[in-house]
């Protein structure tokens, strides 16, 4: 029997502020834990939040620059759970009114273009970080990352292999690092994502049992996982068995997934309206104003680097893949330098 996989991603940016989503804690990584804090961004008994306006001008750029629909009224929710890290008891993001809904992005893989769709963006806080001592039973918690403001893209499962969800990821990673709104830094946890993916019989139109893989911070984990995954499923379906639904931890340095919960222990996050926050109210003329400021996006550049560098299109991919490349490709060129020394034939 042969299966296809079905793929969505959840990725999780950090925006690039200076100051954390409601409160004015510096969001500078590396200090010392449990100094970038305050009574607002703890949780405190009394205290009121107060949005970062560019937070909302951020994910404004992305929406623009993935097309899609930018809700002028949305509205923050309480996302309730308990955890060491997460002072406040629950988590302020947004539920049912989101800010930005319904975009895409184009993909290429093995020469095969291909439009992912993005189910929703929203706005919402980071949670804390938990330390754990590998000498002793007992962790840490670091409270500094703590309402740094996140911007979650959520897709729709429409990758059908761990290639395409890479180059899906790869893509949205280069668009946040040319709008300047997100450094990328997957080592201190700026961009993650969590994937959740399911195997059906090939023709089958119900999705198959989903298993979620969490909080991975490299493309290489992301490809590996996925993999993984798909072959774990398969073996299972092939025997007969059934795939139980779950999230599962990456462990980079065996190669393999690790259960953290079943399906019986999902969270029932009881979101409601946050009674500290008005709703969001975007007028028309603040979102063209965000258009005007747009820069050329990966997909144009490398267009134009086509034509008007007369490049080839995997050299052109290439070089827009990163903004710091395609600026110093550019600069390059400005001083007098061929746009390619060889000849393609």
């Amino acid at each position: 029997m042969e299966f296809e996989s079905v793929i969505g991603l959840e990725i999780h940016a950090q925006l690039k502020t200076k100051s954390k989503i409601f409160c004015g804690c510096s969001t500078e990584f590396g200090a010392s834990p449990n100094t970038h804090t305050c009574q607002v961004c703890l949780g405190m008994p009394g205290v009121l939040p107060v949005l970062n306006k560019k937070v909302v001008e951020y994910s404004i750029k992305m929406g623009l620059a993935t097309d899609s629909t930018i809700n002028t009224f949305n509205q923050f929710a309480r996302k309730n759970y308990f955890y060491p890290d997460l002072p406040k008891g629950y988590q302020t993001s947004q539920f049912d009114l989101p800010l930005a809904e319904f975009g895409k992005v184009e993909i290429e893989v093995n020469g095969r273009k291909k439009n992912i769709g993005i189910t929703r963006m929203h706005m919402e806080e980071d949670a804390g970080k938990l330390i754990h001592d590998a000498r002793e039973p007992e962790s840490y918690v670091d409270l500094n990352r703590t309402g740094t403001p996140l911007l979650e893209i959520v897709s729709e499962p429409d990758m059908r292999s761990p290639d395409e969800a890479c180059a899906y990821l790869k893509k949205l990673h280069a668009i946040l690092k040319y709008l300047d709104i997100c450094d990328g830094n997957m080592q201190e946890g700026s961009f993650r994502c969590d994937a959740n993916i399911s195997l059906r019989p090939v023709g089958q139109v119900e999705l198959g049992t989903r298993t979620e893989l969490k909080n991975m911070n490299s493309f290489k984990n992301v490809q590996a996982a996925l993999e993984y995954e798909v072959r774990r499923q398969r073996d299972i379906l092939l025997d007969g068995g059934i795939v139980t639904q779950q999230a599962l931890r990456w462990d980079a340095d065996r190669n393999r997934p690790e259960p953290m919960r079943g399906k019986e222990e999902a969270h029932d996050y009881r979101y409601f309206p946050c009674p500290d926050l008005v709703p969001v109210v975007i007028n028309e003329e603040w979102i063209e104003e965000i258009r005007e400021t747009l820069p050329e996006l990966p997909d144009a550049r490398k267009e134009r680097f086509i034509t008007e560098h007369q490049l080839p299109e995997y050299d052109a991919a290439l070089l827009t893949g990163s903004r710091e490349l395609a600026d110093f490709f550019e600069a390059a060129v400005e001083c007098g330098g061929k746009p390619k020394r060889f000849p393609t034939g």
